[in-house]
């Protein structure tokens, strides 16, 4: 099996594992439930597993289509989708863990907040990005997770619901409290988003060294 093969079946099979947890959660354990499906889609874990599904599907197909080599902007929505998979991962098994996770089914649980975003960084890692990435990438990575903690905490002030404990300002000590937890959380995760990015392009230029 060359690599070529091994990475389409790799994203394919990641990608009908994680959209087939996202979607057992949502019809066994909200839609079946009576649980609101407005909230269902405000957990930034199946927002971000959607999110990676769809990136490996796509790239998948190009590689199954032997499309050229992808432009930098497709490149860049590969790399935000991977730091987004693999904050979740690290959120949930240093801070969230421990706490009460609400009604996830465990096999649900372990596929989006430990397979999935492992697989993610071994896909990174192993099949490196074609494209060499510039530092700004990371900024813009950052966006997503700031406006989605924005309408986090203006949703969660209006409705009462918080889908993360942290936003919540009566469990987190006030808004001071939250504000400590945002810049902590911001700053770990351009941490991390500095550190995909950096992964990247040392694999794409080892790649490009090991070709030439």
């Amino acid at each position: 099996m060359n690599s070529r093969v091994a990475a389409i079946l790799f994203r394919l099979s990641f990608a009908v594992l994680s959209l087939s947890a996202v979607a057992w959660q949502f019809f066994a354990g909200t839609v079946a439930s009576g649980h609101s499906i407005l909230n269902f889609f405000c957990y930034f874990t199946n927002l971000s597993n959607i999110l990676i599904s769809i990136v490996f599907i796509a790239s998948a197909v190009r590689l199954i289509r032997r499309r050229a080599d992808p432009s930098e902007t497709l490149v860049s929505i590969r790399g935000g989708a991977v730091v987004y998979i693999v904050f979740v991962g690290i959120v949930f098994n240093t801070i969230l863990a421990a706490g009460d996770i609400g009604a996830i089914f465990p096999w649900v649980n372990v596929v989006v907040h430990m397979i999935v975003p492992v697989a993610g960084l071994v896909d990174w890692i192993i099949w490196s990005p074609r494209r060499r990435l510039p530092f700004r990438v990371t900024l813009w990575w950052m966006v997503w997770p700031v406006v989605y903690s924005i309408f986090s905490l203006v949703r969660g002030a209006i409705s009462g619901f918080y889908p993360y404990p942290f936003y919540n300002p009566a469990v987190s000590g006030g808004y001071g409290g939250v504000a400590l937890w945002c810049v902590g959380l911001v700053v770990g995760f351009f941490v991390l988003a500095v550190a995909v990015w950096a992964i990247g392009n040392a694999r794409h230029a080892r790649a490009m060294t090991a070709r030439a």
